[in-house]
């Protein structure tokens, strides 16, 4: 009863956020709609899948936080699902990420991170030095450097100690739900409460022009032209100078795809919307007054992480497991 109850508010904090943003001057998005038909097929992922992450040799990785029991992180070789967690027993795992060196490693928000090498497993928590043993997001920036983000703050790995930053150390807020590195070397974080960037030396609130702040930030990412993009009650748009309010649906997952269109997830009416969408932002109007918006699906269930895979087809995951879209067809696997 105690991790359902966990489970409802981690769902009600996604939708919900304590910021509300000027949205007078937003036009509507001019949407299209795309219904599919959905095939399922069966296989192991039937669980709340998080996140989804590239690995190595076109593998894919995907991540989830509960199921009948609690939950597993998965790799699709193309053929088959294999079970990678289910040697360290049932966590409520949130993210995964293949190193640059082929290590594994799964951030659980009970209990800390495991680190996995092809042969044995390797557990990090407060322990070794991680700053708090609820792990919500891994990200290795462009030096090799693994970084956490935790529901106790920020934590530094550079493959032998730990350094963690906490609002002791200038962290504006503890728990954090997202970490992107730009091409400058500034690394932003989103959190549940407000987003901040790092130059290496200070943290910084981000604030748009009529100085309010975003909050409840679950993705963030750089596209190919350089421009920041991230969501909260909408998604929005850093160009360097200015923060752009693109469209009023709500965000929780995002991709730039080969090309240049930009996909979402997220709650089509924010802050406390039931229905949620997997939605395509078309490439050639994203700079538009009214970009155009296809939604491919919408539901319950929640949509969550999405990735483009080599083929280009878009996978994203729900609360019901893990579906993939081939540009005709929304498939359930």
């Amino acid at each position: 009863m105690r991790y359902i109850l966990v489970y409802v508010l981690f769902l009600r904090l996604v939708c919900h956020t304590s910021c509300e943003q000027n949205q007078t001057n937003v036009p509507k998005d001019n949407i299209k709609y795309e219904t599919k038909d959905i095939v399922t097929s069966h296989g192991p992922t039937q669980q709340m899948v998080r996140n989804i992450k590239k690995g190595r040799n076109c593998t894919i990785l995907m991540a989830g936080s509960n199921s009948t029991s609690f939950g597993d992180v998965f790799r699709y070789d193309g053929k088959s699902f294999n079970n990678l967690t289910s040697k360290v027993g049932s966590h409520r795992f949130w993210d995964v990420l293949e190193d640059r060196r082929g290590n594994l490693w799964f951030a659980s928000i009970d209990s800390g991170v495991y680190q996995y090498n092809g042969k044995s497993f390797q557990h990090f928590t407060t322990r070794e030095g991680l700053a708090n043993n609820g792990a919500f997001s891994i990200y290795e920036d462009r030096a090799g450097i693994i970084w956490f983000g935790t529901g106790g703050g920020v934590s530094r790995y550079d493959g032998k100690s730990f350094r963690n930053f906490t609002i002791k150390e200038g962290l504006p807020r503890n728990n954090i739900t997202t970490i992107m590195e730009d091409k400058t070397g500034k690394l932003w974080f989103g959190t549940r409460g407000e987003a901040f960037i790092y130059d290496g030396k200070t943290f910084t609130t981000l604030t748009n022009k009529d100085g309010k702040g975003f909050n409840n930030v679950w993705s963030i990412i750089e596209d190919r032209k350089g421009n920041i993009w991230f969501g909260d009650n909408g998604l929005w748009r850093y160009d360097g100078r200015t923060f752009i309010k693109v469209s009023q649906r709500g965000v929780y997952a995002i991709i730039e795809d080969k090309k240049g269109n930009i996909w979402t997830t997220g709650v089509v009416n924010p802050p406390i919307g039931k229905i949620w969408a997997l939605s395509r932002y078309d490439a050639k109007s994203l700079y538009n007054k009214k970009p155009t918006v296809t939604e491919i699906m919408s539901g319950p269930p929640a949509f969550l992480g999405i990735l483009e895979a080599n083929d280009g087809s878009i996978w994203f995951g729900a609360e019901g497991g893990v579906y993939r879209y081939d540009g005709k067809t929304v498939k359930r696997l």
